[in-house]
C-alpha cells in the first residue's frame, strides 16, 4: 500500500506542475506583447503616437484585432498600416 500511495502522490505532483506550467504559458503572450512595434508602425505611416494610438495598440495585445484596427484608423492610420500594426502588437518584442 505504501508504494501505491507514492505513485499516486507522484501523479498528483506531476499534474499540479503541469497546471502551473500551463498557467505560465497562457499569460506569456500578454506579458511579451509588442506595443512599441505597433505604435512605431503607426508613426511610420505618418500618424503621431497619441494616447488613442497607444490605446488601440493595447487592444491588439489582448487579441481584439478589429478593435485595434478601428482605433488606429480612427486616429488617422491608413487601413493597411493599421492591420500590420495590430498584428505586431500581439507578437513578442524583437
Amino acid at each position: 500500500m505504501g508504494r501505491s500511495v507514492r505513485i499516486g502522490g507522484g501523479i498528483l505532483t506531476g499534474f499540479a506542475l503541469a497546471l502551473a506550467l500551463a498557467g505560465g504559458v497562457a499569460t506569456a503572450p500578454a506579458a511579451s506583447a509588442d506595443i512599441p512595434a505597433c505604435t512605431q508602425t503607426a508613426a511610420q505611416a505618418g500618424t503621431a503616437t497619441t494616447d488613442a494610438v497607444t490605446a488601440a495598440c493595447r487592444l491588439g495585445v489582448v487579441g481584439d484585432l478589429q478593435g485595434c484596427v478601428s482605433g488606429l484608423t480612427g486616429a488617422g492610420v491608413p487601413g493597411g498600416a493599421a492591420h500590420g500594426a495590430c498584428r505586431l502588437a500581439a507578437q513578442e518584442p524583437r
